[in-house]
């Protein structure tokens, strides 16, 4: 670990450079107004400032050579304009901003181009995560599931993992301060282990996303933005308080953030603890109850010719096992079984500006310690797993209409066991892709393109007696694939955009797919593994259809997803020491299905929103089999009003949420079916302005019918366990 530490230092400092640009100018609306306090942010820094009362605005430290300016503000439509500076240029603007109702661009940080989602040929979900608060999420995989198309396998509320359309696992891959994280998604009782405190965003890419990620993205990915830093020149102070009803759980968080004109700092500290969750009928269930401890560094240094950011992410958590039969003897400490799992994050970005191009690296380290502990005395799972990655990307000077990126992204990484058991055995693991894409830039349409190769080796040692349990085999493996991925991008009229995309991905088989031979505790079964096993490889058709007018958007998405060789487990109809036993196999599968919703706001009623979505999933493999863990299909509804009450009391709201989840009765021959049920939500918030003294109050409520129900992705449903009862939350956030 300390040699990619110092690794990541010397580079922090490889390059400093003095060149000042800035970019000012005035900032107005289509009646030659001034926009005042309007957001506009560099995209390629981490820079940002606001209008003041003439619409005017001053931004330092501009990058040399392309960069892009994005002007924000609500009631108005999101602009973003691309202007080339030389070295030393102070730079005069004027800026228009059109009018619109309803503000929902965004811009993509997980697209390759980086562009604005009604610019981008690829459809990605952009959710912002302190909006979701309110609606009284617990865990972040929960406010994931929120999102059509995505849901989660969760046990209880300490554990939850994120599906899309159908995967889940490994091949979902997940993003966090720019590198990927790795913290043993094997398991499907291992949660994501991070801590929405200090992450601004999360952008959902529904489908292969290999081209540029690599292996483990065939399903999707989620990247989580982490919180931006202040603007020059200010220091902002946050205190985060809330309480839930259920659980008596507690989320405390703190966070402090300061910029000079060239150095950025912040820090973000949270604490939260939940005791069991109560049913509808009162009862608890028994060890349901988590304790997570998180913190959050980082540090950026700017100028015209390079930027750098700094990040480092402490996440602790100390999660019950719940079992059947479980004497509960504490009220909030976890009972025995519980994981223990520690993760550190340590990343670097950096960008270095040329005339008509830029250089990108990010660099990383994932220190991930998870623990299965039985006992006082019994630790029977201790796993550390050390991952060092690296993404390259060189965006080279743009050619007439196009525009063309090269990169090369990989791992090494190495897990040891030092508990009593193992699930997987002492292995490493590295992974190698390149890629190169190109975006075609015509009036109405855009083209996307882009080609890659990755390679991966697992090495795996033989432990223990061949035939007995806990025996591991040699592994050598070689894996490699070629992927594509094509997309366009139309726009028909001032309505409608569509969208196609088709892509190729692919997912080598994990340790635990390739080596178990054991009893999972976590699962409740013996499970084994086949060292045999394929790539996996996938093809995917993906439409969207988006039309929007001033007071209504409407989206439409179809999905179609063949894969060869998809990996999964089932039960052989053995017994070893009374655990059921369960094998990898392979079997050809399709996924098909999709999103629908629409946002409406009638006028004059632009207070008033009501959005609805519903969401599918059909999986088979090849033989008129269903696939297992598929979600039910949902229609999620939403009336949300908002207003200013007076100069004290802004931004207010009001929402009333009304989901309604159908049976699921296309199950796999080891799954049990559920029934529908409807669950109603409610709250209320405002921004309350008091003196000096700026904060945000909320309450809301889930379940608030208290409706008995098991979800049929929870994995405590085959011991009959239901889901969480009526939780009312209360927050406060201070900005000091």
């Amino acid at each position: 670990m300390k040699k990619y530490i110092f690794l990541i230092f010397l580079m922090s400092y490889s390059f400093v450079a003095f060149a000042q640009n800035s970019i000012f100018g005035t900032l107005k609306s289509e009646t030659n107004k001034p926009i005042i306090n309007a957001k506009i942010t560099v995209y390629e820094s981490n820079s940002y400032t606001f209008s003041n009362q003439n619409g005017d605005f001053l931004l330092t430290n501009v990058p040399v050579g392309t960069c892009t300016l994005l002007f924000e503000k609500e009631g108005f439509e999101l602009k973003s304009e691309t202007f080339q500076l030389a070295v030393n240029e102070n730079k005069k603007v004027e800026i228009t901003l059109q009018t619109h109702a309803h503000h929902i661009d965004e811009v993509l940080v997980s697209s390759v181009f980086n562009k604005t989602q009604k610019e981008n040929v690829m459809k990605i979900d952009h959710l912002t995560l302190k909006n979701l608060q309110g609606q009284g999420i617990v865990n972040l995989s929960e406010a994931l599931a929120s999102n059509p198309g995505v849901s989660q396998v969760a046990t209880g509320n300490s554990i939850g993992k994120p599906i899309i359309r159908g995967l889940s696992g490994n091949r979902v891959l997940t993003y966090a301060q720019g590198i990927r994280l790795e913290n043993q998604q094997f398991g499907e009782e291992h949660g994501l282990g991070l801590n929405a405190n200090g992450l601004e965003s999360v952008e959902i890419i529904k489908g292969p996303a290999s081209l540029l990620y690599g292996s483990d993205a065939m399903g999707g990915v989620l990247y989580f933005n982490p919180e931006k830093y202040t603007m020059s020149g200010k220091t902002n102070m946050e205190l985060n308080q809330i309480f839930h009803s259920n659980t008596q759980g507690s989320n405390t968080s703190f966070g402090v953030k300061s910029s000079l004109k060239t150095f950025k700092f912040l820090w973000q500290n949270n604490y939260t603890t939940h005791a069991d969750y109560k049913i509808p009928n009162g009862e608890s269930v028994v060890n349901t109850r988590f304790i997570e401890k998180d913190i959050k560094l980082g540090t950026a240094y700017e100028t015209s010719k390079y930027t750098a950011d700094l990040r480092y992410n402490y996440n602790y958590l100390n999660l019950g096992l719940p079992e059947r039969n479980l004497v509960d003897l504490q009220f909030r400490t976890p009972l025995f079984p519980s994981q223990r799992i520690d993760n550190h994050i340590l990343s670097l970005n950096q960008k270095v500006f040329f005339t008509k191009s830029r250089l990108e690296s990010t660099i990383g380290y994932v220190f991930n310690n998870r623990k299965e502990i039985e006992s006082p005395d019994e630790v029977a799972l201790n796993m550390k797993l050390k991952t060092f990655n690296y993404n390259i990307r060189y965006y080279l000077p743009t050619y007439g209409k196009f525009e063309n990126i090269i990169g090369i992204q990989g791992l090494h990484q190495k897990n040891m066991n030092y508990g009593a058991e193992r699930l997987i055995p002492d292995a490493v693991m590295s992974d190698v892709g390149l890629f190169a894409t190109t975006q075609v830039n015509f009036s109405k349409n855009v083209l996307q393109l882009g080609l890659r190769y990755d390679q991966r080796k697992i090495n795996a040692s033989t432990f223990g007696e061949e035939g007995e349990e806990g025996f591991f085999p040699t592994v050598n493996r070689k894996f490699e694939s070629f992927n594509a991925a094509f997309g366009v991008k139309s726009k028909w009229n001032d309505a409608v955009v569509t969208r196609f995309n088709v892509a190729t991905g692919f997912r080598a088989p994990n340790l635990a797919e390739l080596t178990s031979n054991g009893v999972h505790e976590g699962s409740n079964r013996y499970e084994i593994g086949n060292v045999a096993l394929k790539n996996e490889q996938n093809v995917q058709l993906d439409l969207n259809v988006d039309y929007t007018k001033e007071h209504v958007d409407f989206f439409v998405n179809g999905f179609y997803n063949h894969i060869t060789n998809y990996i999964f487990i089932q039960p052989t109809g053995d017994e070893i020491d009374g655990n059921v036993v369960y094998k990898y196999t392979q079997n050809n599968a399709v996924l098909f299905g999709g999103e629908a919703g629409i946002h409406f706001h009638p006028h004059p009623f632009d207070w008033l929103h009501i959005t609805s979505s519903y969401e599918m999933v059909i999986g088979q493999q090849r033989g008129d089999l269903n696939l297992p863990l598929l979600p039910a299909n949902v229609w999620k509804n939403n009336f949300k009003a908002s207003f200013n009450i007076n100069s004290t009391f802004k931004n207010a709201y009001v929402f009333v949420q009304a989901n309604y989840t159908l049976a699921q009765n296309r199950i796999s021959s080891f799954e049990t079916s559920t029934n529908d049920y409807l669950l109603l939500g409610s709250g209320v918030g405002t921004d309350v302005h008091w003196n000096k003294v700026n904060f945000k109050l909320f309450v809301s409520g889930t379940n608030v019918l208290n409706k008995e129900y098991i979800a049929h992705l929870s994995r405590l449903k085959s011991e009959g366990m239901y889901n969480m009862g009526r939780n009312v939350i209360f927050g406060l956030n201070f900005s000091l």
